[in-house]
C-alpha cells in the first residue's frame, strides 16, 4: 500500500494515528512490566548476591535474557491482541499496514526485533517517529506497522 491509499484508507475507517506522548507513555509502563517480570524471574538470583556491584555485574551477564524476554512480550502481546499492555493502558494498537489487523506473528517478531536496534542505537529509531508524517520508528517500518487510537 502506498502512503496515499493508507491515508484514504485512514480517512474511511475513521482511524488516527496515535500521539508521541501516548506511545512515549505506552513504552514506559511496558519497560516497567518487563524489568518487573525479569526481577521475578530472577529474584533468587539476584536476591543472591552479597553487594550492589555484585547485583549489577549479575544483570549486565544477564542482557541477553533481558532482550530475549522484551522481545518475546512485546512479539505476544501485539500478536494476539494487537498492543501491549501499556498500549492497552493507553487505548492504542499496532496493525498492519497491508490489512489494518493486529501483525502475523512474524512481523511483530520482526517489529519487536526492531525495537531493541532501535533501543541500542541511542533511540535513533524512536525519534525517527518525529520526522515521519506517518509517526513510523525504524521498528513499525521493519514490522510494516503503524500504531493508531483506538475507539
Amino acid at each position: 500500500m502506498t502512503d496515499e491509499e493508507i491515508i484514504e484508507r485512514f480517512e474511511q475507517e475513521n482511524i488516527t494515528l496515535a500521539s508521541f506522548s501516548k506511545r512515549f507513555f505506552a513504552y514506559i509502563i511496558d519497560e516497567v512490566i518487563v524489568s518487573f517480570l525479569f526481577i521475578l524471574i530472577y529474584l533468587q538470583s539476584v536476591g543472591d548476591q552479597g553487594s550492589v556491584e555484585e547485583t549489577i555485574i549479575m544483570i549486565n551477564s544477564m542482557v541477553v535474557y533481558i532482550m530475549a524476554l522484551k522481545v518475546l512480550y512485546h512479539t505476544f502481546f501485539v500478536t494476539m491482541y494487537g498492543a501491549t499492555l501499556g498500549k492497552i493502558f493507553l487505548k492504542i494498537k499496532v496493525i498492519s499496514v497491508n490489512d489494518l489487523e493486529n501483525p502475523k506473528v512474524i512481523f511483530s517478531l520482526a517489529r519487536a526485533m526492531g525495537r531493541l536496534v532501535s533501543e541500542s542505537l541511542f533511540y535513533l529509531g524512536f525519534v525517527w517517529a518525529f520526522m515521519n508524517p506517518k509517526r513510523e520508528t525504524w521498528h513499525d517500518k521493519v514490522g510494516k506497522t503503524l500504531v493508531v487510537n483506538v475507539f
